[in-house]
């Protein structure tokens, strides 16, 4: 069975770098997105919130998320200012983003993935 399977993040993320090396040993072919160079468009930010909540999504331990005046932070109360927040600034962004062809996942750790393509 094929799936149309993406993973969005940014290379030189070491999380994300770890979700590749995993994909790429399992023999799993996948899309690479890089939202740094090809960006981050609110339906795509949107599709994401309807499988994963704007709190996992919107990284707010990053150097990103700390580098936001607090006025802005504070704006962040739904997923609509969550949607424009990641859209302007995609670093935010909790990585790596998953799509397995169902669902969307955040984050890496190998018995995760190892749990979602078991499926």
């Amino acid at each position: 069975m094929s799936k149309n399977i993406t993973l969005y993040g940014i290379p030189n993320c070491d999380t994300v770098k770890k979700a590749r090396v995993w994909l790429d040993g399992q023999g799993i072919a996948y899309t690479f997105h890089d939202f740094k160079k090809a960006g981050l468009d609110a339906a795509q930010a949107q599709a994401w919130l309807q499988d994963v909540g704007r709190d996992v999504l919107v990284n707010r331990k990053g150097t990103t998320w700390r580098a936001l005046p607090d006025a802005r932070k504070a704006s962040i109360t739904d997923d609509a200012a969550a949607v424009a927040l990641m859209v302007e600034n995609p670093s935010v962004v909790k990585r790596p983003v998953l799509f397995d062809g169902r669902q969307y996942h955040v984050g890496f750790k190998a018995d995760q993935y190892q749990h979602i393509f078991e499926k």
